[in-house]
């Protein structure tokens, strides 16, 4: 009884349609025509420009809560970047180390060394790559986050809170660049560098970046030979006084390197300081020439 009721209803619906019974004003009676087409997904992609609460080393969906750079943060996103060719074909985002990570950590560091004025290790900043998820990755997401941080100093790797963006940070932020210091020493082995004015008595002085060649970071400990030689043409460039034999006669040296995280992350950069260990000093010593760094 139901199955001929329902008959009968349907029956009557196409007598209706059939019959020609006018249909309102602007309906055509064609249900699918002024659909608009379902788009193809498009993945999250963070923003540019923007800043963090906290710094993360996965891009979580989740935790992305970027706020205005003139609010307090600790994170900036200074570029974003995209993994391409064969590291888009992983199944999973580059690992730690992995070539791709490598690759999206020198892209990184081009950008920032433009976005902050100078190289970035020539002052309290550190810089991060940040990929997506193995679930966004998944979902087709193939970003990098490049994320800047300040930092307390050479010896204090804290992040500092913020509430101003790092653009133009080795320029217009002076207080951000390393300059001059007094070591503190602990029998043969420096224990802390002690920021000070260049015209306060101080004997030693940033002097630039030295990178290091792509070996195994065993065999880069164990030369110290090579880095001491890759330093001094960096100081004696600083300083403007000949890279020769003579040169170990007027300044002596102190070396931070990469820890081995980030030397396996692609991280070359040597941070070089001049050392005065028989007087002190109270100017820079940059561009000043022998007359400033006589042979003792």
């Amino acid at each position: 009884m139901r199955r001929w009721l329902t008959a009968v209803a349907l029956g009557g619906m196409t007598a209706l349609v059939l019959g020609g019974c006018a249909l309102p004003d602007g309906v055509d009676g064609d249900l699918t025509d002024e659909w608009a087409a379902i788009g193809a997904p498009v993945s999250f992609t963070p923003a540019v420009g923007t800043c963090h609460p906290r710094p993360v080393d996965i891009g979580y969906l989740s935790s992305y809560q970027p706020v205005d750079c003139t609010t307090e943060h600790d994170t900036e996103t200074v570029y974003v970047g995209t993994f391409t060719g064969g590291e888009a074909d992983r199944t999973a985002p580059p690992a730690e180390g992995s070539p791709g990570l490598r690759a999206a950590r020198a892209e990184c560091e081009g950008k920032v060394n433009e976005f902050v004025g100078g190289n970035w290790r020539g002052g309290r900043l550190s810089v991060s790559v940040v990929p997506p998820s193995s679930y966004a990755w998944s979902g087709g997401s193939r970003w990098f986050r490049c994320d800047l941080v300040e930092i307390g100093g050479l010896d204090n790797p804290d992040v500092v809170s913020r509430s101003v963006s790092l653009k133009g940070a080795l320029t217009a932020q002076p207080d951000l660049s390393y300059g001059c210091f007094t070591p503190k020493l602990v029998k043969d082995d420096i224990d802390q560098m002690q920021p000070v004015s260049c015209t306060a008595k101080h004997n030693s002085e940033f002097a630039g970046i030295w990178t290091a060649p792509d070996i195994p970071y065993e065999a880069f400990l164990k030369d110290d030979a090579r880095t001491e030689k890759g330093c001094m043409g960096v100081i004696a460039a600083f300083a403007k006084v000949p890279n020769n034999g003579d040169l170990k006669y007027r300044t002596g040296w102190i070396f931070y390197y990469p820890g081995e995280a980030d030397w396996a992350a692609g991280n070359r950069g040597v941070q070089c300081f001049l050392w005065i260990d028989s007087r002190s000093l109270t100017r820079s010593m940059k561009g000043a020439g022998p007359g400033a760094l006589p042979i003792n």
